[in-house]
């Protein structure tokens, strides 16, 4: 297998990412308890906007302070890497419709396993939950095949 070919842009920014994230959601769960997904950040969003009880829970109206405070954070840390350390911003060739119904799709299942890929294949892989490591199975299984699929067919993968 040639790994230039699978990454053409390298690994190293990959590699160096991935130790970001995990020290980050690491640090938030040493120093709070708390566990750094991403995917209630609109939920959270929402209780300031509808009293519907599907967002409004307890525990969310609680929670959207740190949950909000930590999603900015996330942009701004994207931001400031590609400022200060003049980090590349990549742009998709992938038509707006198609990113569109990818959202849509993506959001359907963030709800379906009550959570992302970053709160299952970071926080609840570290902790050994068999609900996360479950999740995180089927998430790779799906997009590995979705890709030869879209690759079969002539799509970008």
């Amino acid at each position: 297998m040639d790994w230039a070919e699978l990454f053409p842009m390298g690994m190293a920014h990959y590699a160096i990412g991935g130790l970001l994230i995990g020290a980050g959601v690491s640090w938030l769960f040493v120093s709070t308890g708390l566990m750094g997904g991403a995917s209630s950040f609109l939920t959270t969003v929402w209780t300031y906007l509808t009293k519907d009880k599907r967002f409004a829970t307890d525990s969310n109206v609680s929670s959207r302070t740190w949950r909000n405070v930590y999603s900015l954070g996330l942009i701004a840390g994207a931001f400031i890497g590609v400022q200060l350390f003049g980090l590349p911003m990549n742009v998709t060739e992938v038509a707006p419709w198609q990113l569109a119904i990818g959202g849509l799709i993506t959001g359907f299942g963030v709800r379906l396993s009550s959570g992302c890929t970053s709160g299952h294949g970071i926080c609840g892989m570290a902790l050994l939950d068999l609900d996360s490591i479950l999740a995180v199975l089927v998430f790779l299984s799906t997009a590995i095949v979705v890709a030869h699929l879209v690759t079969m067919f002539g799509g970008v993968a």
